[in-house]
Formats: structure tokens, sequence, C-alpha cells
């Protein structure tokens, strides 16, 4: 058994049990008199909500997944080639990737039996953009061991900053860009103009489908809302309809246990005016016996 094995095992579990899977490695580890093993299990931290559906992803759709880390590979190339078209075209490719490898997160979650929410697909969404951008952050995600979501800022590995928890990792400060040579090329100040509306291209694109995500789970919020509330307002008029019945049921089985009660009564008197006519046709008969 090494660390790699049970990390592997830890990280594929629902975060709800990998509290005790954990405990359950570190005593097997000390048992096997491999402390140094144990307390490496020990520092194994346990999976957010979003860490777990990133790392559902890896496990379940390991081609889709390497697909997109791939793409980040080609982002990045692009940006030292300083290539505009290149990452216009493979910027569009990432935010359709990541769109719906976030939704497949949600579907594979649902299958399990868990539901989770728009801010946690977000999250997953974001995670993955961090993956494309950061090699650590796509290392992680590719081996399925991602602890907790991560986010950035900036275009590439120049505006990286990557946040993981509460722990932030920034690139030094680059120094300030000298003044391009007098005799510099126009061609290649073009080339560099042209890279850099790209990356500013790609950071609005960035900013505008977040925004349209939001804008679609609001509208889907409010057409949830709107439909919780036509549907309350249903039911209401159905209990109000039932009440009007059981108040008719009620006033019915009133009459009918009235009725019941007389006719009971009709039923108890009849029984005794038969018995008396039985009576007096008998008393009837024996007379005439006994004239002869």
């Amino acid at each position: 058994m090494t660390l790699d094995d049970v990390a592997d095992e830890l990280y594929g579990l629902d975060p709800g049990e990998f509290v005790e899977a954990r405990t359950a490695q570190v005593t097997a580890a000390r048992e096997s008199k491999d402390r140094a093993l144990a307390t490496e299990i020990g520092k194994l931290r346990k999976p957010t909500v979003v860490g777990w559906l990133v790392n559902l992803l890896a496990r379940e759709l390991p081609d889709e997944v390497g697909a997109l880390l791939t793409l980040g590979d080609a982002l990045r190339d692009a940006q030292r080639h300083l290539s505009g078209p290149d990452l216009r075209r493979l910027n569009t490719q990432r935010q359709q990737v990541v769109r719906a490898l976030a939704r497949k997160a949600g579907e594979l979650a649902a299958e399990r039996g868990r539901t989770v929410g728009e801010d946690a697909l977000r999250d997953v969404g974001q995670t993955l953009h961090a993956a494309l951008a950061d090699a650590d952050t796509a290392e992680q995600v590719r081996r399925g061991r991602v602890v907790t979501a991560a986010s950035y800022s900036g275009f590439g590995p120049a505006g990286l900053t990557v946040v993981q928890g509460k722990t932030a990792t920034k690139p030094p400060k680059s120094e300030p860009a000298s003044r391009p040579p007098a005799d510099k090329p126009k061609k290649s100040q073009e080339r560099d103009l042209d890279a850099e509306r790209a990356a500013a291209e790609a950071e609005l694109a960035d900013a505008t489908a977040g925004a349209d995500e939001i804008r679609g789970a609001l509208d889907d919020a409010n057409t949830e809302l709107g439909q919780a509330r036509s549907t309350l307002t249903e039911i209401d008029h159905r209990i109000e309809n039932l009440r009007a019945e059981l108040e008719h049921a009620e006033q019915e089985r009133q009459f009918t246990r009235n009725a019941e009660k007389a006719s009971a009564e009709a039923v108890h008197r009849g029984e005794r005016e038969l018995e008396a006519a039985e009576r007096r046709v008998e008393e009837a008969r024996r007379t005439l016996d006994d004239l002869g």
C-alpha cells in the first residue's frame, strides 16, 4: 500500500465518507508498522463538494477532461507565440467545453443521489478554467485529487493567480515593460498588439460568459419561482374546493345519519307491531278452534 494508492481511493469517495475511510487507512498503516505512511495519510485533506465534483469528472470522464487540459496547453502555446486568431478560436472552445463538463458534473452527482446547486457548478467551471492556466492545478484535476475549488484571474501564465481555499499563489511581480526600441519592426509591434487585443478579448469573453451563466441561473430561478407560486395557487384552490366538498359531505352525512335513525326507529316499531299482529292472529286461530 502506497500513499498514491490510498489517495486514489480516498479522493474517489463521497466527502461524507472521507474522514472515516482516512482514519481506517491510518490505522492500517500503523498496524503495518509504517508510521511515516500513516502520518502522510493523516495529512490528506477532506475534499469539498466542488473538489469531489471535479474528481468525479476526472474519474468518470478521463478522456473529456484530458482533452480539456490539452486545450489548455494549446492556449498557453498560443499566448507564448502571440497568436491572436488562435487565442480567440481556442478561447471559444474552452468556454464550450468547460460549460459542458460543469453540467456533466451535476448529472454525475445526481446519479449518486446528490443534488448540487448552481454556485457549486460555477465553482467547478472556475476550477477547470484555473487548470487550463496553471500546470499544478491541471495535474490535480488530471489525477482526480482536487481538494477545494480553485479560481484564477488574468489570462494565461503571465496573469495567473490560482486560489484554493484561503491560500493564494501569486506569480512574482514582473518588471515594468520597457519601451520597444525605436527600430523595432512594425510587424512585430502589430503582432504584440494583436496578442494583447486577443488577451483582452479573452478576458471580456470570460466576464461575459460568467455574467451569462449568472443571468441564466437567475432566469431559471425566476422560472422555478413562478412555477412554484402557480402550483401553490392551484393547491390552495384544490384545498378550498376540498373543504367545500368536505363541508357538503358532512351535511350529507348528518342528513343520512338522521334518516338512518328514523329508519331504525321505524323498523323497531314495525317489528313490535308485527309481533302484536301475529299474537292476534294466533289468538283468533285458537278461538276458532275452540268453537269447533
